[in-house]
């Protein structure tokens, strides 16, 4: 239980019935524009997916934790399954370090890795990525996000880009949950390189986003973007969220 008095349950979607997974959402997303993935798996799981953004005082990644596992107290589950997109995986890690009781697995999409400050910089502010990947769907999100918490969003935005991520991935890879990493074809915003390398020392397995010849680029959002190619990536990992059908 979280020692900070000013935490708070998040506000969140919930969706389906079964085994729970926790999805942690990307930098600026809404829960909301998850919706469309987590109806395709509400029929054998319970998807919850939290405001990473909508805390009761000054966005820290502490606070965020605290908030997040009293989301995990409110929703009445011993154990749950992690997915967490972009920003999302930064406090995947945080809340496995915090709660690994409570963790069964973990999958990472396109999520912040190894990299920070001016690296990650020259990865995730790139114009012509940024403008690649923009759909209608993340503009909305993005300027509902913006319109509702700016303080927030730029006190993560600072989080993302100062922290040091590899304490939590040494502790995640001690722990020895089953862990995965998935990868957009074209990630126009993270590098792959990065994420191969994250996915090396956590320990987990990696994979890159396929789809039939003609299909079109996949890119960093394909989590909601793309979402019956991702269920479908995320069937074949074998996770015990989501037995076979």
């Amino acid at each position: 239980m979280t020692d900070d008095e000013r935490a708070r349950p998040l506000q969140y979607v919930d969706i389906g019935a079964g085994p729970t997974i926790v999805l942690l959402h990307g930098y600026g997303m809404q829960p909301a524009t998850y919706l469309p993935m987590a109806r395709l798996l509400a029929d054998r799981a319970r998807v919850v997916i939290p405001n990473l953004l909508a805390l009761p005082e000054r966005w820290t990644f502490e606070h965020a934790l605290d908030c997040l596992e009293l989301t995990l107290d409110e929703i009445g589950v011993d154990q749950v399954s992690l997915l967490g997109h972009s920003f999302g995986g930064g406090l995947e890690l945080g809340l496995v370090s915090r709660s690994p009781a409570r963790i069964v697995e973990c999958v990472f999409s396109d999520t912040l890795g190894m990299e920070r400050e001016f690296s990650l910089a020259l990865e995730a502010v790139h114009p012509l990525g940024i403008v690649r990947m923009a759909t209608p769907r993340a503009v909305r999100s993005f300027s509902e996000q913006w319109l509702a918490h700016p303080m927030h969003l730029a006190e993560a935005a600072l989080w993302a880009f100062r922290s040091d991520r590899r304490p939590e991935i040494e502790e995640c890879a001690d722990i020895g949950l089953p862990c995965h990493v998935l990868w957009a074809a074209r990630d126009t915003i993270l590098s792959r390189k990065d994420g191969e390398e994250f996915a090396r020392h956590l320990h987990a397995t990696f994979t890159v986003a396929k789809a039939p010849p003609g299909y079109g680029p996949i890119d960093h959002d394909w989590m909601f973007d793309d979402p019956e190619l991702f269920v479908q990536h995320l069937n074949e990992l074998g996770l015990r969220a989501l037995p076979a059908t």
